[in-house]
């Protein structure tokens, strides 16, 4: 069951400007029969970061991410979104609080049988009053927003190259505007050029945009270059959260092997040389 399907009724109008970091989870648990994925788990995401997320192979990346959106319900704890807690937001609350996130899923997550444009224009014709050539013109800001070229609009997804539907994919993202953006893996898939252009979108994106971004990825370059602070996942829950370069002098060993290993020193070493 998720979050959205047990809100109540009443309605709540005062808005989304309420206290408190952009996402805050407290004693967060999930489980799936008896696998315990994440217990008494804590992560703060400031307002205007960008947030790294990384752990090994289930460790529940993405179970954090959708509990976050509330396509989960956690068997304990609690998440809230720019200070509003998500299990007792209202009905109109948890609608403005939908709005204010966009999200990048793996692959793009596109309808298949849907333009580029239509598939950006999805989410406006059902969240706002927009007509449909008011729709398609915002949409084509988007997409050049995202760098992609005017035509890709009326391209479907099996048209167009992987590089191409992530672009498209977070142009859906940016659809209503959001203060906050998820990232599911954003550069798998693609070669360290692509990978590093797209890098550099989303940091431009987010400075610019102003947004917060929660950015779950394996790609050491990406942590290197864009992210704020890094969340690290293992044994349940977050071992640690900080800076990339704080994150290099930890004893954990599971940080130690993803930082300082053959990998993490090749990704360190060609910034230095970058920035040299």
């Amino acid at each position: 069951m998720t979050v959205a399907s047990q809100i109540p009724d009443d309605d709540d109008a005062s808005g989304l400007d309420g206290d408190g970091p952009a996402i805050e989870v407290r004693g967060l648990g999930n489980q799936f029969g008896d696998h315990v994925v994440h217990e008494d788990l804590d992560l703060v995401v400031e307002r205007g970061e960008v947030m790294g997320v990384v752990g090994g192979s289930g460790t529940g990346k993405s179970v954090l991410l959708n509990t976050i959106i509330g396509l989960r319900s956690p068997t304990a704890g609690t998440v809230k979104v720019f200070g509003h807690e998500l299990k007792r937001a209202s009905r109109r609350r948890w609608s403005e609080l939908e709005r204010s996130w966009g999200v990048l899923f793996q692959g793009g997550a596109l309808f298949s049988n849907l333009t580029v444009r239509e598939n950006v224009t999805a989410p406006m014709l059902e969240h706002t009053g927009l007509s449909r050539k008011q729709a398609d013109e915002l949409a084509d800001l988007k997409i050049a927003m995202v760098g992609l070229r005017p035509e890709a609009g009326s391209l479907k997804p099996a048209e167009l190259s992987g590089g191409m539907k992530k672009r498209a994919g977070l142009a859906r993202a940016l659809a209503l505007d959001p203060e906050l953006l998820f990232l599911d893996e954003p550069t798998s898939g693609l070669d360290p050029i692509g990978a590093a252009a797209f890098d550099e979108l989303t940091r431009d994106l987010a400075d610019s945009l102003g947004l917060t971004v929660f950015m779950i990825t394996h790609d050491l370059d990406s942590l290197y270059e864009i992210t704020d602070r890094v969340a690290v996942l293992a044994d349940r829950h977050v071992v640690a959260t900080a800076p990339v370069r704080e994150l290099e002098r930890s004893d954990h060993p599971w940080i130690r092997e993803y930082f300082l290993g053959p990998r993490g020193r090749a990704a360190r070493a060609a910034r230095e040389t970058t920035e040299y």
